[in-house]
């Protein structure tokens, strides 16, 4: 079996006829595909970059590694799956517990490597056994509340740390990044992110002209007078150059507040890889498996050099539904990109000059859209919350996750948070079923039925066919 790294030119290698997808094993000219490529880059940026700068970690480690993890799932999956492995915001939650433990970015990493192998023995585990085995484990009304609980957990990070820096830079980047969410058309709201990004940047830019310095907090308790936008460490970075790495330390505190991601990520792939199996015609359920287990290793190998974890991009997808070009060959293109900025030491200080302003806009909209993904769930697996076997768990769950409630055990050993929350959402609901009459044991949907959706008939009415699914 060939590990899809050879293509067919479709057509006359130009343009797809009217009608026509360019298929995973097929591809345009070169040039063509380099510059799908390059659209599938811009389109990971929004999230891929901000993610790592939010965790503390390296922005020009965390792309490099993107682009690694997209070779090693292309190859996991033999050339059937066309996606683009970035950094998943889901853990962003997770780093800002764990730094307000006192942990470091060598401890954040290590939990979040000890996910990425559970990740891969769960992609085996779907492998050998089949889809279901993670179904019954894991109902949409337990990965909803997970996904819920994740985003919404994020809320005080906005609140305390970003938004106070400059709040009228957030409020005017959140309207905007709302406006192109909502406004925008095809590719261009595929890069909303991107673009609230641009326009905070160039916002804090003209404020410091025009209003001097801003006297606020910059990362530390007291108010100080300061620069909204820092580009001193720009000039000094050189343009060619190879990221920062650090090896992970381990602790068990920090692993348990990371692996309720593990819940997260499968519903991810579920839905990512149903939604590309549907635009592209060809069935990949023997493909999940593989893709949960590459997203695993990519994860392993990220964060044993300093990086984030990766995980699988709707905004990429988003992208292939625009284009109706599938061919693996553009994100072989997209990866080699990302190892080309990941090298320019240049690239990774204008991310880091971000604006905590500008962050505290962008985030709010953006850990309001993760957690609600949680709902999209509920919604399109039609669970019945009016039901308590569902009710009861959830809300409990829920309310313990994203209110910041704890349980000691000892002296030395604390669950709270996302992880109490997710142990109560998952056993709860598994005790209170083995538990209930026969009249509350409605049967569940599958899991990767509303992770994701593609729907070219509602779709095609308005001109494009945009796949929705992780923010």
């Amino acid at each position: 079996m060939g590990l899809g790294v050879r293509w067919t030119l479709h057509g006359d290698g130009r343009t797809p006829a009217p009608g026509a997808v360019v298929r995973p094993d097929e591809r345009l000219s070169w040039p063509r595909t380099a510059g799908l490529g390059a659209q599938h880059v811009v389109a990971m940026f929004g999230a891929s970059f901000v993610a790592p700068v939010l965790m503390g970690l390296d922005p020009n480690l965390a792309i490099m590694m993107s682009g690694i993890a997209t070779m090693l799932f292309l190859l996991a999956t033999r050339g059937r799956v066309p996606s683009y492995l970035g950094c998943s915001l889901s853990f962003v939650g997770v780093a800002a517990i764990i730094r307000a433990q006192g942990g470091d970015s060598a401890a954040v990493t290590g939990a979040i490597l000890v996910v990425g192998v559970v990740l891969f023995l769960a992609g085996l585990l779907v492998r050998r056994f089949g889809a279901r085995i993670i179904h019954a484990a894991m109902p949409p009304v337990v990965t909803g509340a997970v996904v819920m609980l994740i985003g919404f957990n994020l809320a005080p990070v906005t609140a305390r740390t970003y938004w106070p820096q400059d709040q009228w830079t957030a409020l005017l980047t959140m309207l905007f990044t709302g406006l192109a969410v909502v406004c925008l058309r095809g590719f261009w709201s595929r890069v909303a992110i991107f673009l609230g990004l641009l326009f905070g940047y160039a916002l804090s830019w003209v404020s410091d002209r025009l209003f001097g310095k801003i006297h606020s907090v910059n990362g530390g308790a007291e108010a100080v007078d300061h620069w909204r936008l820092d580009l001193s460490g720009v000039a000094k970075a050189d343009w060619v150059g190879l990221p920062s790495l650090h090896g992970p330390s381990f602790g068990w505190s920090a692993a348990l507040v990371a692996l309720p991601v593990v819940i997260a990520l499968i519903a991810e792939n579920a839905g990512h890889v149903k939604a590309v199996g549907e635009m592209t015609g060809d069935r990949l359920d023997d493909q999940l498996g593989p893709a949960i287990a590459a997203d695993g290793v990519a994860t392993v190998l990220s964060t044993a050099v300093g990086g984030p974890a990766n995980t699988t991009y709707s905004e990429n997808i988003g992208v292939m539904a625009a284009t109706r070009v599938y061919s693996t060959a553009a994100y072989w293109a997209a990866a080699c990109f990302a190892l080309l900025f990941g090298v320019c030491p240049k690239f990774g200080a204008v991310v880091a000059a971000i604006p905590g302003g500008v962050l505290g806009g962008i985030t709010v909209i953006l850990y309001g859209m993760i957690g609600l993904l949680g709902a999209q769930i509920w919604v399109h697996n039609k669970v019945d919350l009016r039901n308590p076997l569902n009710l009861v768990p959830v809300a409990a769950g829920v309310i313990i996750g994203i209110g910041g409630v704890s349980l000691k055990i000892g002296k030395n050993f604390e669950l709270g948070g996302i992880a109490l929350g997710t142990i109560v959402v998952l056993s709860g609901y598994h005790v209170l079923r083995a538990l209930a009459p026969a009249h509350l044991k409605a049967q569940e949907p599958l899991l990767d039925e509303g992770t994701s959706s593609y729907d070219p008939v509602e779709d095609a009415a308005e001109g494009e066919t945009p796949a929705r699914g992780e923010a």
